[in-house]
This record gives C-alpha cells, sequence and structure tokens, in this order.
C-alpha cells in the first residue's frame, strides 16, 4: 500500500492536460490505494487567441479525464492561457496560496521549472511560494513532474535539466492514463508528435525501465518534511 494512502495529494496544471500528462498515472494509482486527489487548472483560454467554445471543451474534457482517474475534485482558476508573464506575480501567488489554504494538501505536484513554456515557470515559482514551509499546513513534500513538449525542448545546460530522483510505478495504471489523455481529443496530435498517445505510452515504459518497471512516472522532488 502506498505511503500516500489517505493524504491529500493536489496537482496543479498551468493548462488543462497537462495533470494528465505528467501525473495521470501517479493520480489514478494514489487515488485507488485511498489518497484523495486534487487538481487545479490555473488558466483559461480567452480570445482571441482561444475561442470561448474550445475553452469551454477543454474543461469539460478535464472534468471528465480528472473523474476517470479518480480525482477528488477538479478546480479552474481564471488566469489568462499563455499570457502570465503579463499578469503581476503577486496575483498569481494571491490565487494559488488561496487555493492551497483551503485544500490543504500534504503533498504537492508542480511544474518543472525547466520547461519552456513561460506559463510553467510561473505557476512553478508561485506555487512554491503558497507552498512556502513556515505556512500554516504547508505541504510536507513537493514534485516537479516532466510535461511531454515542455520540460525536454528547453536549452541543455543553460536552463534547468529534468533529473529525475522519485520514480511512481504505474504498471498497472498506464491505460487508465492513456484512456483519460484520449479524452482530451482537442488536445491530442498525431505520432510522431510528443502529444500522441504512442509519445506517452513511449515515455512511460523508458521511464518504468530505468527502474526495472514495466511503466513509470518521474518526478524531481522538491522539498521533503518528515
Amino acid at each position: 500500500m502506498s505511503q500516500f494512502r489517505n493524504n491529500k495529494i493536489l496537482i496543479i496544471a498551468p493548462h488543462a492536460d497537462d495533470e494528465v500528462l505528467g501525473v495521470g498515472g501517479t493520480m489514478a494509482r494514489f487515488a485507488a490505494e485511498g489518497a484523495e486527489v486534487y487538481v487545479i487548472i490555473a488558466t483559461k483560454g480567452y480570445p482571441p487567441d482561444y475561442s470561448e467554445e474550445l475553452s469551454t471543451t477543454v474543461r469539460n474534457q478535464a472534468l471528465v479525464a480528472n473523474r476517470l482517474l479518480g480525482t477528488k475534485e477538479t478546480q479552474f482558476l481564471d488566469l489568462p492561457a499563455a499570457n502570465l508573464d503579463c499578469v503581476p506575480y503577486r496575483d498569481i501567488n494571491h490565487q494559488l496560496v488561496e487555493a492551497i489554504r483551503n485544500i490543504q494538501p500534504e503533498v504537492l505536484y508542480i511544474p518543472f521549472n525547466g520547461d519552456l513554456h513561460i506559463d510553467h515557470q510561473k505557476i512553478f515559482s508561485s506555487a512554491l511560494v503558497a507552498a512556502r514551509p513556515n505556512r500554516i499546513n504547508a505541504p510536507s513534500r513537493i514534485y516537479a513532474y516532466e510535461t511531454l513538449s515542455e520540460t525536454n525542448w528547453n536549452a541543455p545546460y543553460l536552463t534547468p535539466n529534468f533529473v529525475p530522483n522519485v520514480f511512481v510505478d504505474i504498471s498497472g495504471y498506464l491505460e487508465m492514463k492513456i484512456e483519460a489523455m484520449a479524452i482530451y481529443a482537442s488536445q491530442i496530435q498525431p505520432f510522431p508528435h510528443e502529444r500522441s498517445l504512442e509519445a506517452l505510452r513511449a515515455l512511460a515504459t523508458l521511464r518504468g525501465t530505468t527502474v526495472g518497471r514495466f511503466a513509470a512516472e518521474a518526478f524531481v522532488l522538491v522539498r521533503e518534511i518528515i
């Protein structure tokens, strides 16, 4: 049985589908083992960059995909997608502080600070502000996850490299993760695009064989308080 059984686990996703790409199998496994899993999707697409119809579709897909994985609750913030560099830092901080205070998770998953997308970088920084260890009920474990087409598209050796040191065996939950990602039909791309189901399966297989498992998700431990 998982060490996270009966814990509250929170995944903060900059955009809808990041949570499944990076943590989908882990969410399914820990939910099945008794954890309460929460998801916060931080941004929403606004015209003219994104149509209202697409934004509504993606959010509906997120609810269905996360429900499949056993998520207790999916919350949506309304920060502007692909425009977080135009939002005052304190405003992002405030929204994440409030969200973490309301949920009070023991375990927190956040995007990797070396991701190419600036939204991911901003959410990483603000999540750490919101999860400062001197806050009451601060998370005792924080992990950074990888996101296909963002984490590995940075500039090697010039920006932080994703070098995982925590692996979660998702051998029994890989198919559920693939099924959840397939629900995000608006976001899926044909192979060999990295946001294809084939690429997602390949990454899970690679991470798994790294530690002698059939499938795994990989993370960087940011902080652990024991």
